[in-house]
């Protein structure tokens, strides 16, 4: 059976039918593919591409010709580093697909993507089964709810076990898989897999690229596992289809149309999660694992209604459905520089959106243009006339939007809940190599910031230095070429340093005033303010800054409560033992004074400024480290010297389990001890070893520590 890869794409007038084709929502699918670095989401991705007929030569990761990893440093390097939007399309149906990066240090890139798809795709390695990474993702996708289906890819990999696999999805990310295939062989051996609905062997040829495939009988030794695994998934579907369950336990036929239905609903409810097995390498099962992407991931019409609420009003809330004819309501979720100014991509919940229209930022309360809007193919683009409900786009002519921002009807303004990124956990200085470079170094750091949410930088107020902080030496590694290759700065950079933060252990009140008299207008700001610390629900110091007004009747008037927030923000910034700024606090305004003629907004904030200082100093305060989860895969003889090492390193051991003839160990670290450890893990095991590391949290530094960083 030969396989159509929509040869018709060729003819001029096909866009047209297919813009006809995705008016209707019920066949749109906006998806991710999600993954461990090396687990092969790109080729994954690369295959369909080819296969629903978007590009006429397959591009390969190893060889820098992947489509959707565009971008020079992803070529060289190997890996992608942003995420790239397309849309293809699969028999009567639409997928926009963004292919999301597997590395940690771009985090941020995974997080903004998974906020806006209705459904994923997470790809694993055959070999490896749930890597840490692969774990780190999967969470960020339950956080949005998403409906996820599985592949196992790199079945041809030696090594590869499909059982351990399942077991590992199953134990580690605690999903309900449900297998909708199993491999015919593996490793070497790996020629094709058996489709449980239809009980059939599937065999593609690989010398076509896998565009070509046969179905015939399963093999003899094949038929009872394939019988039993049918029976166990009929089982777990039957049990979200009262009809299905109806029908098995009375032993009467069940069709095919019945299955797919009840595993629809299980995966829309997110309680299964359909696996499905290949190489997309050797171009084994990705078609079929399209299929599955159009019968069981939900349209935006499948999922629930959105609830937004008022600018003015949390409380207030507001439904938001996905219907072209309502007020628009849309999510900005990144933004990439442009020379021809910032390229903006959103998600459109509700209503429509034409180039010329004027929309509202709720969250800058600013009025802007769309000038134009565009359908992105990684760094290509198409000009559209409109879009609408469900469409995921990118225009150009917003000025003031940041990434998380809400862009809406000025008449009807509602505001959804915004994109969280994790804290960085690394700094370095950079500092323009000419002072006629200076400026040319704020704009290009300016362009960073709005493109890169989890990118910060400010200035040292002691050594004025420029201090960038990111995810990771990779990541501060990809911001450096881009400020020297693509923004033409030529730079100095210090050393990778780790971003320390302060934090408090008790509560404690401080009064700050402000008088200064010179004749004529004085200054006077007077208040009294308590500080307590804020704590996570796992009981670690949270990120957030937290400020409310509780100060009686009218002491401090109600224009300057903004600038006593403000003032006590910023002296929080600056820590008070080490220069560290000051997280997981709540400060609260409870008393004060004002005077009628002498008062200011400025008086006020370097009221708070000396009042927060004061109560941090009697709140017990104390120095927080990042603290890194980490992955280590070693032979076993080495599993003694890796081990004694990381006590070296004041890390703690969370697990280890044994992999063929390696030891896998989790563990936590800071961050501080990891510098140059690629090195030392090549050293220790001959190059044989590997390691993964993420963000975990912060904790406290030990006092003596504490002593050398502060002093």
């Amino acid at each position: 059976m030969c396989l159509p890869r929509a040869a018709t794409l060729g003819c001029p007038y096909m866009r047209d039918e297919i813009r006809i084709m995705s008016s209707t929502l019920e066949k749109l699918r906006n998806i991710g593919i999600m993954a461990h670095i090396d687990a092969g989401k790109t080729t994954v991705t690369e295959r369909i591409l080819y296969y629903t007929g978007k590009t006429y030569k397959m591009g390969e990761v190893h060889e820098g010709t992947a489509v959707m990893d565009y971008l020079q440093e992803e070529q060289r390097r190997g890996i992608t580093i942003t995420s790239a939007a397309t849309k293809c399309p699969w028999k009567d149906f639409e997928i926009n697909l963004i292919d999301t990066p597997g590395h940690i240090d771009f985090t941020a890139e995974v997080e903004r993507s998974l906020r806006v798809l209705d459904g994923a795709v997470a790809v694993f390695d055959g070999s490896e089964g749930v890597q840490a990474q692969s774990e780190t993702v999967w969470r960020q996708g339950q956080k949005y709810h998403l409906p996820c289906l599985c592949f196992v890819n790199k079945m041809d990999k030696i090594g590869a076990d499909f059982e351990m696999t399942i077991e590992s999805i199953r134990d580690k990310l605690l999903a309900n898989p449900i297998l909708m295939q199993i491999p015919i062989g593996a490793e070497n051996s790996f020629a094709g897999v058996i489709d449980l609905i239809k009980m059939q062997a599937v065999f593609y040829k690989t010398e076509k690229m896998g565009a070509t495939f046969e179905e015939t009988e399963i093999p003899s030794e094949l038929k009872q596992t394939a019988q039993q695994q049918r029976n166990q998934m009929i089982e777990l579907a039957a049990e979200h289809d009262e009809e299905l369950m109806d029908i098995y336990v009375h032993d009467k036929p069940i069709n095919v149309e019945m299955i797919d239905r009840a595993i629809r609903k299980g995966t829309l409810s997110n309680k299964l999660h359909p696996v499905f097995v290949g190489s997309a390498l050797k171009y084994i099962g990705v078609q079929r694992l399209l299929d599955g992407v159009v019968t069981y991931l939900p349209s935006p019409l499948d999922k629930p209604v959105l609830t937004g609420h008022k600018p003015t009003d949390k409380n207030k809330k507001i439904s938001i459905k996905c219907d072209r004819d309502a007020s628009l309501v849309a999510l900005a979720f990144k933004i990439t520089s442009d020379v021809h100014g910032d390229l903006n991509f959103l998600r459109i919940y509700q209503g429509k959106l034409k180039p010329g229209r004027r929309v509202l930022n709720v969250n800058r309360n600013r009025r802007e243009n769309i000038t134009r809007i565009f359908e992105m193919h990684a760094n290509e683009r198409e000009i559209l006339d409109s879009a609408g409900a469900g469409d995921i786009v990118a225009v150009v002519g917003l000025k003031q939007t940041l990434t998380g921002d809400t862009i809406c009807d000025p008449k009807k303004p509602v505001c959804l809940p915004s994109i969280t990124f994790p804290q960085t956990v690394i700094n370095m200085s950079i500092e323009p190599r000419t002072t006629a470079e200076k400026a040319k170094l704020a704009d290009a750091l300016a362009d960073l910031r709005r493109e890169d949410p989890t990118f910060e930088c400010k200035i040292d107020g002691e050594t004025g230095q420029t201090i960038i902080s990111g995810m990771g030496e990779l990541h501060l590694e990809i911001l450096q070429h881009k400020l020297v290759k693509e923004k033409g700065v030529n730079v100095r950079i210090g050393k990778p340093r780790v971003a320390y933060k302060e934090a408090i252990t008790n509560s404690a009140q401080a009064e700050g005033k402000f008088i200064r008299q010179t004749g004529g207008h004085g200054q006077y700001g007077h208040v009294v303010l308590t500080v307590e610390p804020l704590f996570t629900e796992d009981g670690h110091w949270s990120r957030d800054i937290e400020f409310e007004n509780n100060a009686p009747g009218n002491v401090v008037p109600r224009e300057y409560i903004p600038n006593v927030e403000r003032g006590s923000k910023d002296a929080l910034g600056c820590g008070v033992l080490a220069g560290y700024p000051v997280v997981g606090i709540k400060v609260t305004l409870i008393d004060g004074s004002f005077h009628s003629v002498d008062s200011s907004p400025l008086a006020f904030e370097q009221a708070a400024a000396i009042a927060v200082e004061k109560a941090v100093k009697d709140a017990g305060p104390v120095l927080l480290e990042p603290v890194m989860r980490l992955q280590v895969v070693v032979p076993q003889a080495n599993f003694g010297a890796i081990q004694g090492n990381f006590l070296a390193k004041r890390g703690v051991i969370t697990g280890c389990r044994v992999h063929g003839n390696m030891q896998v160990i989790d563990a936590k670290v800071p961050l501080v001890e990891m510098f140059g450890y690629s090195s030392e893990i090549r050293s220790a095991t001959g190059g044989r070893g590997t390691f993964t590391m993420e963000p975990l949290t912060y904790e406290k530094i030990p006092e003596q520590l504490a002593k050398q960083i502060a002093f």
